[in-house]
């Protein structure tokens, strides 16, 4: 069988966003894979019909798509080559091309003089139109000849940037102050693009029935608990109207529904148990909540205890988007993690949620027609592929089958506080009885997520070069609900304590793991626990901490979700506790650390900005200590899972090569 190694990601290929088609009778998805000489990613648009798969389009740019009212598929490409030479001088445009799947070529459908984020038919030729506006372009527009290519030449590679909003940059967007996430009406026929929402807001979710259209929007530069509000637009009138002011609560618009406005909001007033007169905060999980368009009233619909919309099990083996949530006639379906596993479930009208209607695993998106369920997910050895709703698969692009794939063993534990620790090992390839291992203990991030029994690339990379992998879900992590999630000013306690006694049991549970030959990883919150680790133990022969938190005074201030994200998780800020920051931050043990640590950062993460990696990596070589710093050019907080693949690989490599210096 062949070697899993870093450079298998280019054998990969990720399914991706099932939609059924207008009449129920096909599934659209899209495919995608690693391409070398590129360094980059190609997707294309697939069918399944009747039980059989085939490719609808080959430009390797149908990376996204929707249907159409007529039974056609609309995707964004800049096949033409005009339109193509403008989105390429920086000016702002999405292209849309229209392919039909009974047969013939794409052709040129409209182009929007936005970045489009999503479309959604109004069913009259009209689309509700989700963008980012660039307000730089706004006085642009007014330019002609040189003066205008000047002026889009100075965007495009600008001598310095102007900052006047919070946040000022973004994971993944770069600089995105004067920048607007808004909502408009879009016109094919004329070409014209209506704003709905105002540049003095940003824009989150949208939905629509018949002639109401809600979204949710908040103010530019909010302070830290500046939670968006909930809006009504009539279609007919032109008219908006506030249905939940601003800042009321931490709500997610999940859709409409029945002509009710259904949310899954956050009042954060439960109060935690353990005697402390805390609440949960924005830590507690969100419930359902119905609102009347018409009168306004917010109701409770369902208590719930986990996460509602999406999943939130962790892989390197994924691609793509999809439906975390839709209705469907007096259903409403949503992705949740529960325990270890993501899976689909439904809320009715009366409250009553339904159990698992996905196996253990993680489904990732799927989408729903007149009770008929599609969705994407990763079970067992495979990557992502398509299953109906009776589980059965309907896909085959996964060929792990050909590779030294190692099963993760599940193992169960109670910590000395008496919760459940849910934790997993794998075997080295080719494992043998009484030879002595090293091992490799990987911490996820988050917090407020999972690791689980799906595949997962790097961890069978480490197991094909001879590693025990060990990992778990400490306290802090997802699908477990408030009081096993809620770690708010505790980080580096009680999750620390969780993932040593772990180890500890892992250990005795696999006595051919050498104990002189651990190393420890983990990025973001994971990060943040390797540099927290180095610190407080010597127990570890290497470690590799990436995109990590180091210093809470500094991580306020300097990211993306900095001043938020602070005050929820450290239950304090520069202004009202600075020591408990500080006390929190492994900046300060790393005085202590003797650990040969290796630091992956990227210098277009806004998540967990470089400054982190290089305070730590500055600290440690201020200390004596053996380390070394990998700093990824154009990347972002998602180096590890959607980065240009060389830089991926080299990634990869670079970790194995630290573990391999020190660890064996």
């Amino acid at each position: 069988m062949k070697k899993i190694t870093p450079e298998t990601l280019y054998d990969f290929q990720f399914v991706s966003a099932p939609s059924l088609s207008p009449d129920g009778t096909m599934t659209a998805f899209v495919v995608s894979h690693a391409d070398r000489e590129e360094n980059g990613y190609l997707g294309d648009i697939w069918l399944l019909e009747n039980g059989r798969t085939r490719q609808l389009t080959s430009g390797g740019d149908g990376r996204s798509f929707l249907w159409t009212d007529d039974g056609k598929i609309l995707f964004p490409c800049r096949r033409d080559p005009a339109l193509r030479k403008k989105a390429e001088s920086g000016e702002p445009v999405t292209v849309y091309y229209e392919i039909d799947p009974r047969g013939g070529e794409a052709r040129l459908a409209f182009s929007v003089p936005e970045q489009v984020s999503a479309l959604k038919s109004l069913g009259d030729g009209r689309y509700l139109c989700a963008y980012t506006h660039d307000c730089r372009f706004d006085a642009i527009r007014e330019l002609t000849g040189p003066e205008r290519d000047k002026a889009l030449a100075d965007i495009k590679d600008p001598a310095y940037y102007v900052l006047e909003d919070y946040p000022f940059w973004f994971n993944g967007r770069h600089i995105i102050s004067g920048k607007r996430n808004m909502l408009g009406l879009f016109d094919p026929s004329s070409g014209t693009l209506a704003p709905i929402t105002g540049t003095d807001m940003n824009c989150g979710g949208f939905d629509r029935e018949g002639e109401l259209v809600v979204y949710t929007a908040g103010p530019v530069s909010p302070r830290s608990d500046g939670y968006p509000g909930v809006y009504a637009y009539d279609l007919a009138a032109g008219t908006t109207r506030c249905l939940l002011q601003p800042g009321s609560a931490d709500c997610y618009l999940l859709g409409l529904w029945g002509g009710k406005v259904l949310l899954a909001l956050t009042d954060g007033k439960l109060p935690v148990p353990d005697g402390s007169g805390m609440t949960y905060g924005d830590d507690q999980y969100p419930d359902f909540y119905t609102l009347d368009p018409a009168s306004g009233v917010l109701a409770l619909l369902a208590r719930y205890e986990a996460s509602i919309g999406d999943g939130s099990v962790g892989s390197d083996a994924r691609l793509g988007g999809g439906r975390g949530a839709k209705a469907d006639g007096d259903r409403f379906y949503f992705l949740t993690t529960v325990d270890d596993s993501a899976y689909l479930r439904y809320i009715d009208r009366s409250g009553a949620i339904s159990g698992e209607l996905t196996g253990p695993g993680s489904c990732d998106s799927f989408d729903v027609k007149d009770g008929r369920i599609v969705y994407c997910g990763l079970y067992g050895k495979d990557l992502c592929e398509l299953y109906d709703g009776d589980g059965k698969r309907l896909t085959y692009f996964s060929k792990i089958d050909e590779y030294d794939w190692s099963q993760p063993e599940m193992h169960v534990f109670t910590n000395a506080d008496g919760y459940a620790i849910h934790g997993w090992a794998m075997r080295p390839a080719g494992w043998r009885p009484g030879v002595r291992y090293p091992a490799i203990l990987h911490i996820h991030g988050g917090p407020r997520t999972v690791f689980g029994d799906v595949f997962h690339h790097e961890m069978q990379v480490w197991a094909n070069a001879g590693y025990f992998v060990f990992y778990c879900n400490p306290r802090g992590s997802d699908g477990r609900g408030n009081d096993f999630g809620f770690i708010s000013g505790k980080y580096g306690s009680i999750d620390y304590e969780d993932i040593m006694a772990f180890l500890d049991q892992m250990l005795a549970q696999y006595p051919e793991v050498d104990p002189a030959r651990v190393g420890v990883t983990g990025g973001s919150y994971g990060g943040f626990m390797t540099n927290w680790i180095i610190g407080h133990t010597d127990r570890f022969a290497a470690a590799a901490s990436q995109r990590s938190i180091a210093n809470w005074t500094t991580f306020e201030y300097t990211t993306d979700i900095g001043l938020r994200f602070t005050e929820n998780q450290m239950r304090a800020t520069t202004d009202t506790d600075v020591a408990k920051l500080w006390s929190h931050s492994p900046l300060q043990y790393a005085k202590n650390c003797t650990t040969p640590t290796l630091f992956i950062h990227s210098d277009n993460d806004f998540r967990c900005w470089m400054s982190e990696g290089l305070a730590m990596f500055t600290a440690l070589k201020k200390a004596g200590v053996e380390t070394k710093l990998c700093l990824f050019r154009g990347e972002s907080h998602e180096l590890s899972r959607s980065g240009k693949p060389k830089n991926r690989v080299s990634r990869m490599n670079e970790i194995l090569s630290w573990m391999d210096k020190y660890c064996k």
